[in-house]
């Protein structure tokens, strides 16, 4: 394309934008498309055979200690897929606590979205190791478990799960016409914000990312010239104490709030490699202006799995959850507790393996555990105040 491109005449920006814009920043995250149509594949099957509703019922006794329905663990495994049909699973869950707090967390797992950031780090920064990847899941697990907790110790959350209450639909062979439709719905939705939100982000990127004002005049510039060095060095403060306080990182972290996928496009992008596709050693060095330490990326990594989902996923959470309230309140524990879970990786990670010195960010990391740890094991204070009406009533 690039040399037709050029054949014909094109101008430079048009060859930037077509190249390194749209074929680099579309191409990494449409390559995922064959994995998330087999994670799709499987779900479709657990779902048509009649065992999605039997892990529900094994799973409730479980979820209620954690103050969740056996209900919450469809949209857990949905989102998996993709977050926005994970949201609009939480349906079937008659108490409206129980489901703005399960919309809140569903897109905690990490979705078929986030898997080309976590490869890029593994596969990339980390020379290829394979255990980051089912590491993010159990972390992602772990991450819900311990929000639910939390949450259901506030007066917003608080009070019983429902009684479970859900047919059990008799064991039969799925049809594989339904199964296909179904991954082909999902696939296609995909897609589909790949070609209008995900292309969008990527045009936006690369506008700002390739222009800017140099020398007095607005043009392309170099990349540390450009709008997006501009703004990922404005607020790059913000993130330093994460390990990633480099306008590369934040601007890469800035355009995952449009998609998820486009974090990777991103990077692509400003590291001059355009699509990136299968790892090679070589590539390491192109990333090392983004994390100085394998930690900071991991902060990275945390930091961009637990934030506030895509656009397209907040937009569904707003209209399930129907209240301003809510939402608002939703997107803001999202993102303090991501943050939170990237400063305690990198500060006391970074400590315990010795790349990061002591300092104040680390008492406040140290703090932010301790604070995290005295909300998960108090003693619930609904529960009291629940015993002492009972008590008075009496």
């Amino acid at each position: 394309v690039q040399g037709f491109l050029e054949n014909v005449g094109a101008a430079d920006w048009l060859v930037s934008l077509v190249v390194n814009g749209i074929i680099g920043g579309l191409g990494a995250p449409i390559g995922f498309a064959p994995q998330m149509a087999i994670v799709f594949f499987f779900l479709s099957l657990l779902e048509d055979c009649g065992y999605m509703a039997r892990i529900a019922f094994i799973m409730d006794r479980i979820f209620r200690k954690f103050g969740l329905s056996g209900k919450s663990v469809i949209p857990f495994l949905i989102g998996s897929g993709c977050g926005v049909p994970g949201i609009m699973a939480t349906r079937t869950i008659e108490n409206d606590k129980d489901r703005r707090m399960t919309i809140m967390t569903t897109t905690f797992i990490p979705c078929g979205a986030k898997l080309p950031v976590i490869a890029l780090i593994a596969g990339y920064l980390l020379n290829g190791c394979w255990w980051l990847a089912p590491l993010m899941y159990f972390v992602g697990i772990i991450v819900v478990i311990v929000s639910c907790i939390i949450l259901k110790k506030t007066s917003l959350f608080a009070g019983d799960p429902a009684p479970f209450v859900m047919e059990l639909p008799q064991y039969h062979i799925p049809s594989l016409k339904g199964v296909l439709l179904h991954v082909w719905e999902r696939v296609w939705a995909f897609l589909k914000k790949a070609g209008t939100i995900l292309f969008l982000c990527c045009a936006v990127m690369w506008f700002l990312g390739t222009f800017g004002i140099q020398n007095g005049t607005f043009g392309m510039v170099d990349t540390e010239s450009c709008f997006l060095a501009s703004i990922g060095g404005a607020i790059a403060w913000i993130f330093k104490p994460l390990g990633f306080g480099t306008w590369q990182a934040v601007a890469s972290s800035l355009s995952g709030f449009v998609a998820k996928e486009g974090i990777v496009s991103t990077m692509g992008v400003l590291s001059g490699l355009g699509e990136v596709e299968e790892y090679a050693a070589s590539m390491h060095d192109q990333f090392a202006q983004f994390f100085p330490t394998g930690i900071a990326a991991v902060s990275f990594l945390m930091f961009n799995l637990f934030d506030s989902p895509c656009l397209a996923a907040i937009s569904t959470m707003a209209r399930e959850m129907k209240s301003k309230k809510f939402v608002v309140f939703a997107l803001i524990f999202q993102n303090v507790l991501a943050y939170c879970i990237a400063l305690m990786v990198y500060q006391i990670g970074g400590l315990i393996t010795g790349s990061v010195a002591f300092g104040p960010a680390t008492v406040v990391a140290f703090i932010v555990a301790i604070v995290i740890l005295y909300f998960l094991f108090r003693p619930d204070p609904n529960k009291k105040r629940e015993y002492k009406t009972a008590a008075g009533e009496a």
